[in-house]
């Protein structure tokens, strides 16, 4: 079988398991062990003792080297803060060609490479090696100048420029523009192969010229279906220590407070249920999950119970079993490890028709995808979920197609048969 040849990958992200892009980059090297692939993840950032994950040497250099980068970028933007954390420039990096784990492998797959862990010089002398490369998208940064999500700018389709990232997009020839440039070039000469986790992020990659030429191929992100799975509700909520009594409504990020994951939506949304539906206001409770989770007890109507960021995936399974539905109502999304969490435990979920939601929530099969922006339509949402007599058939199917699409198995096989062709 394929699958049988001796390979060596190296996971490249600059985080372990702090983001979705390194929670998904970690799932995918214990996939590709689990099928007899010699893999390791390179980051920035270690925050397990996992063997196969090897950190960069820490020192002074790495925490400068990330600050540069931002003062280039707050000095384009005229000493604004606004933006700093949007966009990329990789004027700095570290050169990892040199290491024993590059040398040894066969292929190299980058994930997220941003903040300070790869240089766009670093990218080169990674595709100068020879070695075959695989680049997973985690969102558009490869395809456009600097920006990570260009939003309703297609700049990037032709060439970054007037970027509205940077000091309201005065100048035609600026950073964003030097950089989308300075890329061009770098792909032009080498061969890359590019993967994107959802069908809408794979069009937004094929319309930019940076990729033209180049290969993109659509594979999902991995998820361990024996570990997150449906468990009994009961005993899950004894381990949350949440109510019995009440329906109860989960909402999770990073950072709560986050406006690109839509807490205002939220918190109008839950409005307009409690104003339609007043019964509800003793029913149902709203859990939330990670950084500033308390402050919401100030924005919602309903009984708010805050959990903190949670990084071990049994708490989590606990967490998503606890919960009747699962909400996300971010603006800027690509294939959310949060919906496929949820529904690999069986819990219906609710999001915008935005990003790669649409690929995975089935509307009114296993969720429900609201209108974009519309906070009354997420509330729609919410309530039909609720209140559907065969919401025991929407918790089955939601779990059928984590498990067919989106399992270890079904997702490293894929990837494997890819880095075979290269």
């Amino acid at each position: 079988m394929a699958h049988r040849i001796l390979m060596r990958v190296l996971l490249i992200n600059t985080s372990e398991r702090m983001g979705g892009a390194a929670i998904a980059a970690s799932r995918l090297l214990e996939a590709l062990k689990n099928h007899g692939i010699k893999a390791k993840l390179l980051v920035r950032d270690k925050q397990t003792d996992q063997i196969t994950v090897v950190p960069l040497r820490r020192d002074w250099l790495l925490v400068w080297k990330f600050v540069w980068e931002r003062i280039v970028i707050w000095t384009a933007n005229r000493f604004s803060r606004k933006n700093l954390f949007a966009v990329d420039i990789a004027n700095t990096g570290t050169d990892i060609t040199s290491l024993p784990e590059f040398r040894q492998a066969d292929v190299i797959h980058l994930h997220w490479v941003n903040q300070g862990m790869l240089s766009l010089r670093g990218l080169q002398k990674i595709l100068e090696s020879g070695k075959p490369v695989v680049w997973t998208m985690h969102d558009m940064w490869p395809c456009t100048g600097i920006c990570h999500h260009a939003r309703d700018c297609q700049r990037y389709r032709t060439e970054c420029g007037h970027c509205p990232f940077i000091d309201h997009g005065r100048k035609e020839h600026d950073l964003a523009c030097r950089i989308f440039r300075r890329k061009r070039d770098i792909y032009a000469h080498h061969p890359l192969h590019f993967v994107t986790p959802s069908h809408w992020l794979a069009e937004q990659a094929r319309h930019s010229t940076l990729l033209a030429g180049h290969p993109v191929t659509v594979i999902p992100n991995p998820i361990n279906t024996n570990r997150f799975r449906p468990h009994d509700k009961a005993e899950a909520r004894r381990n949350c220590r949440l109510p019995a009594d009440k329906r109860l409504l989960l909402f999770g990020s990073v950072k709560i407070t986050d406006k690109r994951k839509g807490i205002d939506y939220l918190a109008e949304s839950c409005r307009l249920l409690a104003q339609a539906h007043p019964e509800l206001k003793d029913r149902l409770g709203v859990v939330t999950f990670g950084k500033y989770s308390e402050q919401l007890r100030d924005m919602l109507p309903f009984e708010v119970y805050p959990l903190d960021f949670v990084r071990d995936d049994r708490r989590l399974v606990d967490i998503y079993n606890a919960v009747d539905i699962f909400v996300t109502p971010s603006l800027e999304e690509n294939l959310p490890n949060t919906i496929m969490e949820a529904m690999a435990c069986g819990t219906p979920c609710v999001g915008f028709n935005t990003g790669g939601i649409p690929e995975m929530i089935d509307h009114l099969h296993n969720g429900y995808v609201a209108a974009y922006r519309s906070a009354e339509d997420f509330a729609n949402g919410i309530y039909w979920i609720l209140t559907d007599p065969d919401y025991d058939s929407l918790c089955e199917q939601a779990c059928r197609k984590a498990a067919a699409h989106y399992s270890e198995d079904t997702v490293a096989r894929q990837f494997i048969e890819l880095y075979n062709k290269l």
